[in-house]
């Protein structure tokens, strides 16, 4: 599949949803196929097993938290549905396409195509503008570096563009990421503790943001949390243990398991 042509893109604008119907989330496509998954990691001679037998199935257009324990595999889950790392066992499929099939360019242009990133630490460039920074993904994609404005609008920074990652609080860096993440119309979002470095009013601030953006471009999202409001905000809830990933349907952060941490 190609990267989009600039017509095309420009002919789906950012913030709007490509549908405009509401469709149960269990009858769209399979974004993500995760396959019986297990991974182990060898220290000193002993191996350690992160990931068992591990399968699930995201829809598009649906947004899921997942949580867990530290040290339980969230960080390894999230680098192998980004194809970052491969699992031991099992096949994760992006769009229908089994990763493991893709030699190492193919992949890296797969990953520029289909997945936005979020992180913690934001990983902006100081040396770029905003409008520089969120056009990286067009560039990487072939595509001629427009509509960055109409992004920075979306995200509650109007006119900012010129400005540099140096003039921005923490909660305007991460709207800057968020909107780096969506430009070129990703099918997957993965943000891993996006509000971790944020005070609680800005981080559902900007939570309560990226879920409407993801919604309203027609994406689906995970989100890797220890937060039970930024949880509270997904669809559902997936819980992380030895024994797999577990549906927790929460209608509010107080539902969530209590030994989650």
């Amino acid at each position: 599949m190609d990267a989009p042509s600039a017509a095309a893109w420009r002919n789906q604008p950012l913030g709007k949803s490509s549908t405009g119907q509401q469709v149960a989330l269990d009858l769209k496509p399979a974004i993500l196929e995760l396959r019986h998954i297990g991974k182990a990691y060898s220290s000193a001679g002993d191996g350690r097993q992160v990931l068992t037998d591990l399968s699930y199935t995201l829809r598009a257009g649906e947004y899921v938290a997942i949580m867990g324990e530290s040290g339980v595999g969230k960080s390894t889950l999230l680098n192998l549905i980004a194809g970052l790392d491969v699992p031991d066992t099992g096949e994760i499929l992006i769009d229908g396409i089994t990763l493991s099939s893709l030699d190492d360019d193919a992949a890296t242009r797969l990953r520029r195509r289909e997945f936005g990133f979020v992180f913690q630490a934001f990983h902006v460039l100081p040396h770029l503008t905003l409008s520089q920074n969120i056009a990286l993904p067009l560039l990487l994609n072939g595509i001629p570096a427009g509509g960055t404005e109409h992004m920075l609008d979306a995200v509650g920074l109007p006119g900012r563009g010129h400005h540099f990652p140096r003039h921005l609080s923490g909660g305007e860096l991460q709207r800057v990421a968020i909107a780096r993440a969506l430009i070129h119309r990703p099918k997957l979002i993965l943000a891993d503790e996006p509000t971790g470095n944020l005070d609680p009013d800005t981080a559902h601030d900007i939570l309560m943001l990226m879920r409407r953006e993801i919604k309203a471009n027609g994406a689906s999202g995970i989100i890797v949390t220890h937060s039970h409001a930024a949880a509270a905000t997904a669809d559902r809830v997936l819980v992380l243990t030895k024994d797999g990933l577990h549906p927790f349907v929460a209608e509010k952060a107080a539902d969530l398991p209590k030994q989650i941490k």
